[in-house]
């Protein structure tokens, strides 16, 4: 599975997450309405019971009695007596699970009207009451019969009875209606029992029918949205297209249809509303009407949330499948494209730009122009897709990562199509011109010896034939081509990128018949100007030369008027012996303005007394800028950073820059402090003395390092102010300071400030050179410089990206800094891969105390100085395995770094032989850290075992030690040196192993051998240098200019080297130009060392360079 499909799934994931959240909230909105169900649902229905409830056999009034008791009505029916016992049961069942549903442990009274009836038929009634009445039976009130007899009878029978019924239940005999009005209030009554209770029978089986019927379908509904919510959410995605078409379709159709389900059953509830609101409006007392109408006023309350939660998981089950097909057909879109870019891809590696001739190179870019055209067609079409990508995105397409990214392929696919098309056709161009250039030159060599074989010899007898034939050779030479004058060398330099063997050997070719053409044409002119100066010239009178010429003063650089800095000689004509003057007769006038300061100082310089002002002066400068920059920290920090906190002002502030505002200012309050409170008072008791203010820096350096932090947070900062420029804030706050330039002019303030004390303080010591502190002055410009170093190390350190490991454990960071890297291998699969790499890979390389970090530098998106690098980690080597060889064969700013026993090998190419040999010194000080402390480790080892025995002379232990020597490597070479290990090889190689073990280097890239030695302690180090003495050398190599006292060696130059002073460095002069300097002994072994042949190129004494070592394991 590839990370696209890994990318896929992934978002996948998190929209099936989001659409499971929605079914949970579906499935919620139905579990609530089902308690619902339940809650105001009977287990019986109407239909059950619906005969003998329509004979009205009993019913619920609606009326209540003592403590809120429910009536039931049991009036005068012969039918009564017929009703089965069972069906009875279910009669009550059903009257008493109404008000029970509504409201449990409710009390019933039971009124029994019998007043038409006899005792036989009362007592049975009772009887069955007892029998098969279900709830708690509060009271059961009898109207007797009113006829005498049988109301003598029913007295008799009860007062016997009475016992028996009353142990069942409480009975009431009521002798006529105004008795029941005793128990029950008037309004709770109907009118059949003299009551002003509205009740119809009829109506009341409506309502219940209707109130059934609505449950009944709301709980279909349920199911139903439930039953395809679930459906919805097992869906399982294919990959075909169609069937997600016939799903959406399918799925569609059925919430449509649910859709129309909900909404009749909708209505027909609000209708059941309205009826029930207008039986409430005829009689307020009804209660049971109201708790029927807030009970399908509920039902329809949750069905609406649970079609509002349906809604919501069909609209991103519906948007998942939509989003879905067209990430099909996206997909499908992006891998037919990506096989025609695939396709041109192939069709331009398989062009070849190889060519020969005009014709060749004419023919290859009809070719080239033909696919170009093709490929300009086709990334058009895929320039459609990249937007139809980015339309997608824009949508908030669930696979908005995944679309990207494949947009992001199509462009690169593009984008290196196009670089490789344009690469050749301007490859194929320059060659085109090269050799138009080259069949000029040519036609022009047939020319002039068709120009010179057509010249008549008749004509040159006579002074006016020569004359003219010399006069037809000039302007024949006048047309050459200029190629021809620049030489072969120049040509090749400018063609290089395109010029083959084939063409080297053309332009060879042609330049061999000019030279043939040139050397006709100067001999036939030599024999012509004989012809035409064989006539006697008139003799020429010349005016003889004045001897003492006057002498001119001429003044360099004298303007009248001037802001800058003026100066004023007092020069002589060439070729004259300028006067002597003393000194002190010389006036420099200077004038500096300083616009930091807003304060101008012109003051004269005359003789000995001009270094003393010079440093009062740059320390002026030094105290006036601090200032400033202090007023200007406070500036920023009271009319910005406290601004934040007025009330006034937070309506135009964004909540969340408050909160961020030591991203945006960073440590600069730290930083005010420090210079407000110590800093300046410290430079300004150094105004008197200023070779103080070199010790003043030293003893603050510490508390420069939070400029450190300063300037790391500061791609943080500049990116929340490009977020909130435009904020009214900043302009309101600019506009109150009336400061011309905005905010984040002012947060470089630091970091300039920082760069401005290296400058000031080389401004002091270069007027201070033999004076009291000037080793001061030279640690604090040390350090200031160290600390920009750090600093520079450090930003570019946050900036690396991929490194797993605590990048902390490395150790600090020593150096830094691109290179050009290859990269070899002694055995494995890679190692051939490796070979036929002849571009060099562009590597940034990070040196820290305990490993070596080899990066790719990459932009950042972004426009102009808002792109930020940043650097993709690729290798990692432990400095305890690394070892280096310091000279590459072929480049004097090549060196290599070999790791574990030189199973991997890396040619770094430094940008300039200073990078180089910087480099060099620091791997050099880590791995003989490194090295001590391991022969240290050995010795204690050897003392507590007894198996290693330190050797008694020093010859015996350069014996046991692997060679450290001076190598230079050619890529060329396929095979190692036959003898690793004899006293040539050692002499003439210079490399640094690593701690592990010790390997001798043999020459060549492509097959590696090195045998591993014993290691042994030694006190001393061991390293082949070439002890260099005064004498005449002629240069192997070039030196270039490295500092204001130094001097350029060319190769060939010869050189003399007088004497070394006490910073390592030879006083040389190079007598082919006639000009002495100093030049480090290190560049001097580079340029005066023959590696190849062991020795120097000591002139009249070739063996005579001494070698001595110090001592490596």
């Amino acid at each position: 599975m590839g990370p696209a499909s890994l990318q896929e799934e992934r978002e996948s994931e998190k929209e099936s997450k989001r659409e499971m959240e929605s079914y949970r909230c579906l499935l919620q909105a139905g579990s609530q309405l089902e308690s619902t169900l339940q809650q105001v649902t009977v287990p019986l229905s109407l239909k059950e019971v619906g005969g003998y409830i329509e004979k009205q056999v009993a019913y619920l009034s609606g009326g209540r009695g003592e403590d809120s008791s429910v009536i039931i009505t049991l009036p005068e029916s012969s039918a009564f007596s017929d009703i089965p016992e069972e069906a009875l049961v279910k009669v009550f069942t059903y009257l008493t699970l109404i008000p029970r549903t509504r409201q449990p442990g409710v009390k019933f009274i039971i009124i029994l009207d019998r007043r038409l009836d006899t005792w036989a038929s009362i007592k049975t009634a009772l009887a069955r009451i007892a029998a098969s009445f279900p709830g708690n039976l509060h009271l059961v009130l009898v109207l007797r019969p009113t006829s005498f007899f049988h109301r003598t009878v029913t007295d008799i029978g009860f007062r016997f009875s009475q016992e028996d019924f009353m142990l069942k239940m409480p009975v009431v005999m009521l002798s006529s209606v105004t008795d029941l009005l005793h128990y029950i209030d008037e309004n709770q009554l109907t009118s059949e029992f003299g009551g002003t209770l509205d009740y119809c029978h009829s109506d009341w089986i409506v309502l219940r029918t209707g109130i059934e019927s609505f449950a009944v379908t709301v709980k279909d509904i349920a199911q139903m949205l439930q039953s395809f919510g679930t459906e919805l959410a097992e869906t399982e995605l294919c990959d075909n297209g169609k069937a997600i078409e016939y799903l959406l379709e399918s799925h569609t159709e059925k919430y449509r249809k649910l859709k129309d389900a909900i909404r009749s059953v909708s209505k027909e509830g609000r209708h059941l509303l309205a009826s029930l609101e207008t039986s409430g409006k005829e009689d307020d007392s009804q209660w049971d009407v109201k708790m029927d109408w807030e009970t399908v006023q509920r039902l329809l309350a949750q069905l609406r949330d649970m079609e509002s939660a349906f809604d919501g998981f069909f609209e991103k089950h519906h948007l998942k499948l939509h989003q879905y097909m067209q990430l099909l057909r996206y997909e499908q879109s992006f891998q037919e494209m990506e096989l025609c870019l695939e396709h041109l891809t192939g069709q331009e590696k398989e062009l070849s730009i190889s060519v020969d001739t005009l014709a060749q190179t004419e023919q290859a870019l009809k070719r080239l122009d033909s696919l170009e055209s093709n490929a300009q067609e086709v990334m058009s079409r895929a320039q459609i897709i990249i937007l139809h990508g980015h339309q997608l995105s824009a949508s908030h397409h669930y696979a908005m990562a995944l679309i990207m990214q494949r947009c992001n392929e199509l462009r690169h696919y593009c984008d290196t199509l196009n670089a490789a098309l344009k690469t050749k056709h301007t490859h194929l161009l320059q060659t085109h011109q090269l050799l138009l250039c080259l069949g000029q030159a040519q036609t022009w060599c047939d020319d002039g010896a068709y120009l010179l074989a057509n010249q008549l010899v008749e004509k040159y007898q006579s002074k006016m034939g020569a004359q003219a034939a010399l006069r037809d050779i000039e302007r024949f030479l006048e047309g050459a081509p200029s190629m021809l004058s620049s030489g072969p060398d120049v040509l090749t330099i400018e063609y290089e990128a395109v010029i083959m063997p084939q063409l080297q050997a053309q332009i060879g070719k042609t330049f061999e018949k000019h030279a043939a053409v040139q050397q006709m044409i100067q001999s036939r002119q030599a024999c012509l100007r004989k012809l035409a100066d064989k006539h006697v010239r008139p003799i020429q009178l010349v005016a003889p030369r004045p001897e003492n010429p006057p002498r001119s003063k001429s003044p360099l650089f004298s303007p009248k008027h001037g802001d800058g800095l003026k100066f004023t000689f007092d020069l002589s004509l060439p070729g004259k012996r300028a006067s002597r003057k003393s000194p002190n007769s010389r006036k420099i006038e200077v004038i500096h303005d300083y616009q930091e300061s807003r304060s101008c100082v012109s003051y004269f310089l005359d003789g000995e007394d001009s270094p003393d002002l010079l440093k009062r002066h740059v320390m002026r400068e030094l105290i006036e800028t601090e200032r400033i920059y202090v007023e200007e920290l406070l500036s920023i920090l009271l009319g910005y950073r406290a601004e934040m906190d007025n009330p006034a002002l937070s309506g135009l502030l964004p909540p969340i820059l408050c909160s961020k505002r030591d991203i945006l200012f960073g440590n600069m309050p730290e930083i005010y402090n420090f210079h407000s409170r110590v800093f300046l008072q410290d430079l300004e008791g150094c105004l008197d003395a200023p070779e103080s203010v070199g010790a003043c820096f030293l003893a603050r350096k510490e508390s420069f390092e939070m400029y450190e932090c300063y300037c790391q947070n500061k791609p943080r900062s500049e990116a929340l102010w490009r977020q909130f420029s435009d904020c009214v804030f900043f302009q309101d706050c600019q506009k109150k300071l009336e400061h011309k330039l905005g905010l984040d002019s002012y947060l470089l303030k630091p970091i300039q400030r920082l760069t401005k004390y290296q400058l000031l303080l080389k401004e002091l010591l270069k007027y201070s050179p033999d004076c009291e502190g000037t080793s001061e002055l030279q640690g604090a410009l040390t350090a200031m410089l160290d600390l920009l170093k750090s600093v520079n190390d450090s930003m570019h350190q946050i900036a690396i990206t991929g490194y797993e490991g605590d990048i902390c454990e490395l150790g600090r960071v020593l150096m830094q800094g691109s290179f050009s890297v290859w990269i070899s291998h002694k055995k494995g699969p890679t190692r051939m891969k490796e070979l036929t790499r002849f571009k060099p890979m562009q590597r940034h390389l990070f040196l820290y105390e305990r490993a070596l970090l080899f990066c790719k530098r990459r932009e950042e998106h972004g426009d102009g100085c808002d792109k930020t690098p940043s650097y993709s980690f690729k290798h990692c080597l432990k400095m305890t395995a690394v070892g280096i060889t310091e000279n590459v064969k072929g480049d004097v700013k090549k060196f290599e770094i070999w790791y574990s026993g030189r199973e991997e090998v890396y040619v770094v190419q430094a940008p300039s032989l200073e990078v180089k040999m910087a480099w060099l010194n620091e791997l050099r000080r880590i791995l003989t850290s490194q090295q001590k402390l391991l022969r240290d480790e050995a010795y204690q080892h050897s003392q507590m075992v007894g198996h290693m025995q330190l050797s008694p002379s020093l010859s015996e232990s350069k014996q046991q030690r692997a060679s450290v020597s001076s190598e230079e490597t050619e890529s060329g070479r396929s095979s190692p040196d036959p003898q690793p290990h004899s006293p040539k090889h050692q002499h003439n190689r210079k490399s640094w192993p690593g701690a592990h073990n010790s390997v001798d280097i043999c020459e060549g890239l492509q097959e590696w051998s090195g045998g591993q030695e014993a290691f042994h302690p030694s006190d001393t180090e061991e390293e082949v240098l070439v002890q260099l003495s005064p004498g005449r050398y002629m240069a192997l190599g070039d030196c270039l200019q490295n500092g204001p006292d130094s001097i350029t060696i060319k190769c060939g130059d010869i050189i003399q080297l007088q004497c070394e002073d006490n910073k390592g460095r030879w006083l040389v002069k190079n007598l082919s130009q006639r000009r002495d300097g100093f030049i480090a002994a290190t560049s001097l072994q580079l340029i005066l060392i023959d590696s190849s042949r062991g020795h120097s190129s000591r002139l009249g004494d070739p063996m005579n360079l001494k070698a001595r070592k110090l001592s490596s394991p």
